[in-house]
């Protein structure tokens, strides 16, 4: 039986907003990276608004630099220890956990994920990351962080790992018979004596099989490495594309791979960041997307942003036009196309140089920031997910608690009118809200696939 394709919406957390600026705001919290108070409050309202899954990043280094471009990144908690509060006082929503694989073990990740998957009643997904921040090494007794080749080679090896040692407890190993003193029976439990070029690593896990049976991956990234590592393991992909055309393009290209895995296309989500700065009208949004660019702290280097363009812009008054987009030395359907989204954002075309500029500062990290009023902002949503550009989106709001509130009070239920997000939840795990099956263990399907052999 086929089912009608769903929007999956969940939130991507900056404690502080995605905008650089959006805790500078009179009404934004300031303070909620380690308050509970605000962490239970978030997760109350998308677990009202049935979103499927509460989402925390992580990095494992740091610098006060970030003050002035991202705030949120700087200082946050540990996301084990924030999930495992969260997975008590929540019911239905699912909860992502990121852990960067080049600075850790199976073993230890593999029980982790196991138990938070337990504690939670099976709402647990990992994102696998393998580290962008070169400065993490010195963190942890190495010189120099590994290339990609090297880090992904770890990560691959690193992810069968822990997928076995999954299934090293089968569903009904435990007898617990009170009359024999039989606690397990001892044919259930298996070793998995991995030997490979990164791990030896024995089993099994001192955990029982997660209630999902395999955990959810995801994964992020657009190195043909990473993207070959989401469509063998992963259940969704977090992108960073902002370009409608792109999107799509990556969108396709993903799932094209697919089938050399034994994958369907329905098995992967793709699901990029959007930063939703919603008004009850457009002039209110617009008002705030203003407001929000002058509470930047920058000194207007535009190295950055020239390059993004192919066009040196230095020199160029602020205040004055855009120079003559043709003389970039990038495609001019790419150009005009970034462009674009400032000019949409700003609500008019004749964007000055410094308006470009606010708008690839709020955006610096890759994610698409849509400004209007709740019909303009579910237009844009609809929009890329029945041109296949999305599946969803990971929701980034651009200040707290009022960039998120706007969000789901207003835009969600436009959505569920058109019939593209949920109205309630269909299931109580995270494999549920996204249509999968749990899957049977593979050492019991290695198990009776010998017993056929043998009969």
């Amino acid at each position: 039986m086929s089912h009608k394709r769903q929007l999956h919406l969940g939130l991507f957390l900056f404690s502080t907003g995605y905008h650089p600026a959006g805790w500078r705001l009179p009404e934004a919290v300031t303070d909620g990276a380690f308050d509970p108070q605000f962490l239970y409050r978030v997760a109350a309202k998308l677990e009202e608004a049935k979103f499927d899954f509460f989402f925390l990043g992580d990095r494992l280094a740091t610098s006060v630099d970030e003050q002035y471009t991202f705030p949120s990144q700087m200082v946050r908690m540990e996301p084990f220890t924030m999930l495992s509060y969260l997975a008590a006082i929540t019911k239905k929503i699912g909860l992502i956990v990121t852990v960067n694989t080049t600075y850790a073990e199976p073993y230890h990740v593999a029980r982790m994920t196991a138990s938070l998957d337990h504690l939670s009643g099976g709402r647990l997904a990992w994102n696998v990351v393998t580290g962008a921040d070169t400065r993490a090494a010195l963190n942890f007794s190495r010189e120099k962080h590994w290339d990609n080749a090297k880090r992904y080679d770890y990560a691959d090896e690193f992810v069968g790992v822990v997928k076995e040692l999954w299934d090293t407890w089968e569903d009904d190993v435990f007898l617990r018979n009170k009359e024999t003193g039989e606690y397990v029976d001892k044919s259930k439990v298996h070793t998995i004596n991995h030997v490979g070029d990164q791990f030896s690593i024995a089993g099994p896990l001192n955990v029982a099989r997660p209630p999902q049976g395999q955990i959810p991956l995801l994964s992020a990234g657009t190195s043909e490495r990473s993207q070959e590592l989401g469509a063998q393991f992963s259940t969704a992909i977090f992108t960073g594309e902002i370009v409608l055309e792109e999107a799509k393009k990556f969108y396709a290209g993903i799932k094209g791979k697919l089938s050399k895995y034994g994958r369907q296309p329905e098995e992967l989500f793709i699901m990029p960041g959007l930063v939703p700065l919603v008004g009850r009208t457009e002039e209110e949004a617009r008002a705030k997307y203003v407001e929000l660019s002058q509470l930047l702290v920058t000194d207007f280097n535009v190295t950055s942003l020239s390059n993004r363009l192919g066009l040196d812009l230095t020199g160029y008054p602020l205040d004055g036009p855009l120079p003559d987009l043709s003389l970039s030395g990038l495609p001019i359907d790419k150009v005009k196309s970034l462009v674009g989204l400032a000019q949409r954002a700003s609500g008019h075309e004749d964007i000055t140089v410094r308006e470009l500029f606010y708008y690839f500062a709020a955006t610096a990290r890759g994610h698409l920031l849509v400004v209007g009023d709740p019909e303009q902002v579910a237009d844009q949503i609809e929009e890329w997910f029945v041109e296949e550009a999305a599946d969803g989106f990971n929701i980034c709001p651009p200040y707290m608690y009022d960039g998120l509130d706007l969000f789901v009070d207003l835009v969600v239920p436009v959505l569920q009118r058109r019939g593209l997000f949920r109205t309630e939840y269909e299931g109580s795990t995270f494999r549920e809200h996204f249509g999968l099956s749990r899957p049977n263990n593979r050492f019991t399907n290695n198990a009776t696939a010998l017993q056929g052999a043998v009969h």
